[in-house]
């Protein structure tokens, strides 16, 4: 039996109806005939054509020309309302990198004509990296340091790759048996620098965001704690104990201002003195600098000799020093004169007076360094300012203690006096950031 016709599939016949379905299946439009019903066929229209190249370059223009007049605005908003301690501050800075190129001249003069033929050599570059310092300061000075929370991320996983590929064979740059710099031939690069700004501002971020926990060591200790043994240990493997220290300084400061319990306080330093005895007892070389550190002539040849020359010179400079270039520890008699030990020669060449200009230009900036912690606009500039002052006031403690005797040996330089590249251009970056926090105190 015949199923009935489907009704919903019914079609009725109109005049010129086959003709239209024809020329339809033949893709082409059909026309209407008679009187019936018409089909009408919608055609696409094409898409509008874009705007012209002129158009599109003007437009590219236009979005290059509001970017470059806001960084403008930026730049101008950055140099005003700027209070006397901001200029205090900035003097400071100024003069300590004049001293240091002056001092890197004459304590380098004699090791760059010897080796390489030239008195200028160290001069040129640290002048040359003393310029690249002065505009990373003037440019973190201008921005706004709360700006710097969304840049944490990435300078943490930067650091942290470029500390690995320092340790991989024929990548790293080994110097004394220190495997510390990346680069080819004289443009080296420091990445434990780098290290230094990136904790800092995770630190401060960190307890910043977490102010209302700062009570509870799991919110805040743990992951500070876990952050800095992570970036610690790529350091000592290097090995480089004195970045080490100084990490623990600016983050010891960081946790202390943040206001982190004192018997938590007490836990982390018992931690840190015990751990950092360890790992000063473990390697023989660093065994012998302890030695020497407490008799440096009775150890004079297992690793005194250096402290004993730098004593040497600082007592035979006097109160007024035996004139600027005047100096002979720097006759291949003291190691390291224009680095670690560039104090030394300070001493001896400019006597009492100059060691103790230079002591009263690093008091001065670690007083502004608390006066603008504690006028700081926000908690993340206190923290900020705070970090920083540590970092580099605790450098120049560890540098002076180490040439005077009073410390061991850790081959930390002197802030903005030293020569060195990228540990310089960092540390001007960092206080250009203090300057940003000053620039905005109350």
């Amino acid at each position: 039996m015949t199923p009935p016709p489907d009704s919903s599939r019914t079609t009725v016949a109109r005049p010129g109806g086959n003709v239209g379905a024809a020329k339809a299946a033949a893709g082409k439009p059909a026309k209407a005939t008679g009187t019936g019903a018409r089909r009408r066929v919608v055609k696409t229209k094409p898409a509008p054509p874009g705007p012209p190249r002129r158009e599109r370059r003007a437009a590219r223009q236009s979005r290059i020309g509001r970017t470059v007049r806001r960084a403008r605005q930026v730049w101008r908003d950055g140099g005003r309302l700027r209070p006397s301690g901001y200029y205090a501050l900035l003097s400071t800075i100024i003069v300590l990198n004049l001293v240091g190129l002056v001092m890197v001249l004459s304590s380098s003069s004699v090791e760059a004509l010897a080796n390489y033929g030239s008195s200028w050599l160290f001069f040129k570059r640290q002048l040359t990296w003393t310029v690249l310092g002065l505009a990373g300061m003037a440019v973190t000075s201008r921005i706004d340091y709360r700006g710097l929370r969304r840049y944490v991320g990435p300078l943490l996983v930067i650091s942290a790759g470029l500390l690995l590929l320092v340790l991989v064979p024929g990548v790293g740059i080994a110097v004394n048996g220190s495997t510390r710099w990346l680069g080819v031939g004289a443009a080296r690069f420091q990445p434990s620098e780098l290290a230094k700004l990136a904790l800092l501002l995770y630190c401060a971020d960190l307890l910043t965001r977490r102010a209302t926990n700062v009570g509870d060591w799991r919110s805040v200790l743990r992951p500070v704690g876990f952050m800095f043994c992570f970036f610690g240990a790529l350091v000592m493997l290097q090995p480089d104990m004195g970045t080490t220290i100084i990490l623990a300084i600016l983050t010891g400061t960081i946790l202390f201002v943040g206001g982190v319990r004192m018997r938590h306080m007490a836990a982390v330093l018992g931690t840190g003195f015990g751990g950092g005895a360890f790992l000063a007892i473990v390697e023989p070389y660093r065994r012998d600098r302890l030695m020497s550190f407490i008799h440096p002539f009775s150890h004079y040849k297992e690793g005194g000799y250096q402290v004993g020359q730098s004593l040497i010179a600082l007592r035979s400079g006097g109160w007024t020093g035996v004139g600027l270039g005047a100096g002979r520890a720097k006759w291949m008699f003291l190691p390291n004169a224009h680095t670690d030990f560039i104090f030394a020669i300070i001493g001896e060449e400019l006597g009492l007076v100059g060691c103790a200009l230079v002591l009263i230009l690093f008091g001065a900036l670690a007083v502004l360094g608390v006066r603008t912690t504690l006028r700081a606009p926000d908690r993340f500039g206190s923290l900020l300012a705070a970090g920083i002052t540590g970092w580099i006031v605790g450098q120049a403690i560890i540098n002076v203690g180490a040439v005077t005797g009073a410390l061991p040996v850790t081959g930390v330089p002197l802030p903005f006096v030293s020569f060195g590249g990228s540990a310089l251009l960092f540390t001007m970056c960092a206080t250009g950031v203090l300057l940003n926090v000053a620039r905005q105190g109350r």
